[in-house]
């Protein structure tokens, strides 16, 4: 069995289309059916299922991608491993990070990030913590921006920062000239949610609220992103909830406001794999660390 006929296969399980997998291959396709039949032979199992319609893995091709992908990340570990103890710099890294990091500590971390190591090449993934962290794990994204998890196993997680839900409302209603602003007085607005298949900590705290203050009927509109749901009250359709970067956004049309009896934080930090070595280099975890200094002296005045 040889590493090209591994990678082949990793690289065909994840399209599960000869076509997108010979291409990111950068070989024939012809020479893929070919890599694969002889891995198949080989190992004398059927790893995949193929029909005129699609590709599917068997039960021993499931198995088997889950170990290659294992072979892979050991392979490139130990290449870091090596680099690393011969003194070389990382020269490439994936970052996975949820939407509000990249109005936050993103650009922070990627400024102090390149200054450290210049020639980095830099590639970022957005997507959810559950998704993050699965990469994390595969070794598919070497740090994470994501919500708060727990250190189990190798996965490791660092806090950087809690952001502050306000209230959203449009420049120039009454909510936006009130003394204060209490859930009482939602009951006379129209509120934009989020509307998810499945609901994250923060979707489901705020869909409770409305619940435990009687608001549900008062939800008039939905959303998928806090872009969206800004959009909305800025054209006057209604209010939301959304987090304290908001107020960072150019040109905004809305105002936040605080609502009183209603206050939800939620933190935000930076995951990887203790046994990555791209991502446990002291220097990139202690580039986390001063990040979480600086929000919390900026975050004290």
């Amino acid at each position: 069995m040889e590493l090209r006929q591994i990678r082949c296969f990793a690289t065909l399980a994840e399209e599960l289309h000869f076509g997108r997998a010979a291409a990111m291959l950068s070989m024939a396709q012809p020479a893929l059916s070919l890599q694969i039949q002889t891995l198949e032979k080989e190992l004398g199992v059927q790893l995949l299922i193929r029909s005129t319609r699609r590709v599917q893995l068997s039960k021993a091709g499931e198995v088997f991608y889950e170990r290659c992908i294992r072979i892979l990340q050991e392979v490139e570990n130990s290449s870091s491993i090596v680099q690393a103890v011969a003194g070389k710099d990382v020269n490439r890294i994936t970052i996975g990070t949820i939407y509000p990091a990249t109005f936050g500590v993103l650009p922070q971390f990627l400024t102090k990030l390149g200054k450290r190591f210049p020639d980095i090449q830099i590639h970022i993934s957005s997507g959810s913590t559950d998704a993050i962290v699965r990469d994390i794990e595969k070794g598919r994204v070497h740090l994470g921006f994501i919500r708060p998890i727990e250190n189990i196993g190798s996965l490791r997680w660092q806090s950087i920062a809690n952001e502050r839900y306000f209230l959203a409302v449009p420049a120039g209603s009454a909510l936006a000239e009130a003394e204060k602003v209490t859930m009482g007085d939602l009951k006379r607005e129209r509120i934009i949610s989020f509307s998810r298949s499945n609901l994250s900590y923060t979707e489901k705290f705020f869909f409770d609220q409305f619940r435990k203050h009687g608001l549900l009927d008062n939800v008039a509109c939905s959303c998928d992103d806090t872009l969206s749901l800004v959009s909305l009250v800025s054209s006057g359709i209604g209010i939301g909830f959304v987090p304290e970067w908001t107020k960072d956004l150019p040109n905004r049309s809305f105002l936040l406001r605080e609502v009183q009896d209603m206050s939800f934080t939620i933190g935000l930090g930076l995951a990887w794999n203790k046994d990555d070595p791209t991502a446990n280099r002291d220097e990139i975890v202690e580039i986390a660390r001063s990040l979480a200094s600086a929000t919390r002296v900026s975050g004290s005045r």
